[in-house]
């Protein structure tokens, strides 16, 4: 890694180009004035939790920013393009400058790049996901197998996740705010009627209703034990537990697992036929 030499540099690129340039892997990072940096108004993220960007300013602290963010040059700004997590983190911890890697992306790169940079980490709400989602079809004409190679997900999971987008304002806050899951929505999501769907969102605010719940208030329908045999109970054990909500984030859906550690079966539940073809290339891939 060698500092950048400007001495050959024609004036007006030499300006363009902040001190402390340097090659790193064929790349080219610049520090960058932290407060010449801005937002990426594509960004699919909405909320960013202030007890994790707290943590990772101190992490910030100890050890600097270890990979740099993505950015591109708008109106003599730097627009974020990916990184914004350690943007903010970096001004909570007092940074002046930020490392960057400068590119001319275009509209469509940075919100792919925002939008992939958030999916991988997992943790994006699923309303932010279906937005994202939304803009790349909307803006951009992509088909939803298109958004699901760019992204990396199947195309049941793209189309199940922009199937959110229908539901009424309140839901979609209460999924935002985290008041309800994933899986509660799309228990939600088997009643047509958006009345009727306010009318379960309710209930489960008011009475705490588990997805198990919410699908049998859906469909009327309970799981009755077949005639001669004994329906064995959902496992209490701690380990299997973890493993139940791991599946249950995984795949977006509920899952119980019957038995003990040693022998049983898992159940995945599914609500529509697209949701089951989602569920079975997950399995399958």
């Amino acid at each position: 890694m060698a500092t950048l030499n400007k001495k050959g540099l024609g004036k007006g690129l030499g300006a363009l180009i902040p001190q402390g340039s340097v090659f790193m892997g064929g790349r080219t990072i610049v520090n960058l004035d932290i407060n010449k940096v801005v937002p990426n108004p594509r960004q699919p993220r909405s909320d960013f939790a202030k007890e994790a960007l707290q943590d990772l300013a101190s992490s910030i602290k100890e050890q600097g920013i270890i990979e740099p963010i993505l950015t591109r040059m708008r109106s003599g700004k730097y627009e974020l393009v990916a990184g914004e997590r350690r943007w903010r983190a970096a001004k909570l911890a007092g940074l002046a400058i930020i490392p960057s890697i400068v590119k001319d992306f275009t509209d469509e790169q940075s919100l792919e790049l925002a939008l992939i940079e958030n999916l991988q980490r997992e943790d994006l709400n699923p309303m932010d996901e279906a937005e994202g989602y939304s803009r790349l079809s909307s803006e951009f004409k992509m088909t939803q197998e298109q958004i699901a190679k760019k992204v990396g997900k199947n195309r049941s999971t793209v189309t199940n996740t922009m199937r959110l987008l229908t539901l009424p304002d309140k839901i979609k806050a209460s999924l935002r705010k985290q008041e309800i899951t994933m899986g509660h929505a799309r228990a939600i999501l088997a009643e047509s009627d958006s009345n009727k769907q306010l009318e379960i969102w309710k209930k489960i605010l008011e009475s705490s209703l588990n997805v198990r719940d919410v699908e049998t208030l859906v469909t009327g329908k309970t799981e009755k034990p077949k005639k001669g045999g004994r329906k064995r109970a959902a496992t209490k054990n701690a380990e299997l537990a973890a493993l139940v909500e791991k599946l249950t984030t995984h795949f977006g859906t509920k899952v119980r697992i019957f038995g003990t550690p040693v022998r049983g079966r898992i159940e995945i539940n599914y609500y529509s036929k697209e949701d089951l073809e989602r569920i079975l290339e997950m399995l399958l891939k």
